[in-house]
């Protein structure tokens, strides 16, 4: 059944990286949507700081996958020849701007933090305000496959690099956090392709440090398998975002924090 919450509480969701699989987020807030859950604050990394950006702009999570699979957004990318990175990530501008409205993430409908890596001094930095769509880009910015993007005189990358999980910002602000992590990894007994074995590694890597701070979770929500799905498999939009909208409204039913938070 679906209601609106009249709780005081402030609730806020951490949503990670993870490539398209970040998609899953989309359908995660779609079911806190239709669960009757308001989000107060929201902490993004990476494809995660791209799905927040739309949510606190407004965009219904249905709707932010629909441009996703219109747009293609993450074949909006273009060779940057003779640059650091294989392509350049400055080319989904356009698109950005055409369905977020809002320049500055203080102008956001939601308060939004965006981590990125400070790639030139080598550290993590969370974007709170400033121009929305630059901060999104720092922050998705995969070192070796896209160009760095510059923000003043500093080169900012992917935002994962030093934390792929950023609950950190909501711990002053919210009274119930909700985790959302798209990188669900299931045993294995054998590995054939080099590809496969690197890319299973980084995300054990990442979900070691998801896992230390998932702790500071009221409630987690982690599809199983995701992490077996390659980083740029587009075509598999649609069932990462309803595999993950079905595991979030099972979750979120099965929680008795969610209960008291809908009294």
């Amino acid at each position: 059944m679906i209601k609106n919450s009249t709780s005081t509480k402030s609730v806020g969701i951490v949503l990670s990286g993870g490539g398209v699989r970040g998609i899953a987020h989309l359908g995660v807030l779609k079911a806190c949507i239709n669960a009757g859950i308001k989000i107060n604050f929201v902490s993004g990394t990476s494809a995660g700081a791209i799905v927040g950006a739309f949510y606190a702009a407004g965009i219904d999570p249905e709707e932010g996958l629909n441009i996703f699979l219109k747009t293609k957004l993450l074949r909006f990318i273009r060779p940057a020849l003779g640059s650091l990175g294989l392509v350049n990530i400055e080319n989904t501008a356009a698109i950005l701007r055409e369905h977020i409205p809002q320049n500055n993430i203080e102008d956001l409908n939601v308060p939004l933090t965006i981590a990125a890596t400070n790639f030139s001094e080598g550290k993590l930095v969370y974007f709170k305000e400033g121009p929305l769509i630059r901060a999104v880009q720092a922050s998705s910015c995969i070192p070796g496959v896209f160009k760095p993007i510059m923000i003043g005189q500093h080169m900012y990358v992917d935002g994962g690099i030093l934390n792929n999980f950023p609950v950190e910002p909501l711990l002053e602000h919210c009274d119930f956090i909700i985790g959302s992590s798209c990188n669900h990894l299931k045993p294995v007994n054998n590995i054939t392709k080099i590809s496969s074995l690197v890319q299973r590694a980084g995300i054990m890597s990442i979900n070691h440090d998801m896992e230390r701070k998932a702790k500071f979770c009221n409630l987690m929500i982690e599809p199983k398998g995701m992490g077996e799905i390659s980083t740029f498999d587009t075509k598999k939009a649609e069932t990462i975002y309803w595999l993950a909208y079905e595991e979030a409204l099972k979750t979120l039913q099965q929680n008795e924090g969610i209960k008291e938070l809908l009294a």
